[in-house]
């Protein structure tokens, strides 16, 4: 793992990684719990974060909660359990926010299931992030199409703890549309989260390859 950055008097970024998905479409099999080169999906994911330079990072657990704290454990983060999980993702959202300290600038908001995606994607985000004074939402674009993860700024927040259903914060880049700066990344693990079997198939044989 990377050194975390030195943001010096920047915006403070907090994480929230997302962790608490019943993982349907791989059932009975946890998809955070299945393995690249190794380690478990959620803690590679909570590695490229920590590496990035967040502080803190709240990882919000719910199905299977002891498994996924278990794949964490010895990280720096805080685990926060949503027992309201079931009711979909942005229950997750509401748990990790109410997480947060209280001088928090910015919340990185990550997907468990992405495990291509890169610590140097994240520090991006944060760049740009602190370029606008810790201001708008800063999302993730490669060749013209959207990805994950999305930094919202701390002014959102309160409207983000209103969100219902298993939609998460879709909704706000539309109706904050001129407050959203798109960010260039050179890497396409901004979209390569694993849903199902031949998704976790796909990715280790890429891997192979390179």
């Amino acid at each position: 793992m990377s050194a975390a950055p030195a943001y010096g008097p920047g915006p403070k970024v907090a994480g929230i990684l997302l962790a608490a998905g019943r993982s349907s479409r791989m059932a009975p099999r946890n998809k955070l719990l299945e393995t690249i080169d190794g380690t478990p999906i959620v803690r590679r994911v909570a590695i490229t974060a920590l590496a990035s330079g967040v502080r803190p990072l709240i990882a919000v657990t719910g199905f299977d909660a002891a498994r996924v704290a278990d794949a964490l454990n010895g990280l720096e983060l805080t685990i926060v359990h949503n027992p309201a999980y079931a009711e979909g993702l942005s229950t997750s959202l509401r748990a990790g926010l109410r997480a947060l300290p209280p001088a928090c600038d910015g919340a990185l908001v990550c997907l468990g299931d992405m495990p291509a995606i890169e610590s140097g994607d994240m520090q991006i985000l944060i760049a740009a992030f602190a370029a606008r004074r810790g201001a708008g939402i800063c999302v993730p674009v490669r060749h013209g199409r959207r990805g994950n993860p999305v930094l919202f700024g701390a002014a959102y927040f309160s409207e983000m703890m209103g969100l219902a259903g298993d939609i998460g914060a879709k909704q706000l880049l539309l109706r904050h549309r001129d407050c959203v700066t798109e960010v260039e990344i050179p890497s396409d693990g901004i979209f390569a989260d694993i849903d199902a079997a031949p998704d976790l198939a796909r990715l280790k044989k890429l891997r192979s390859k390179s």
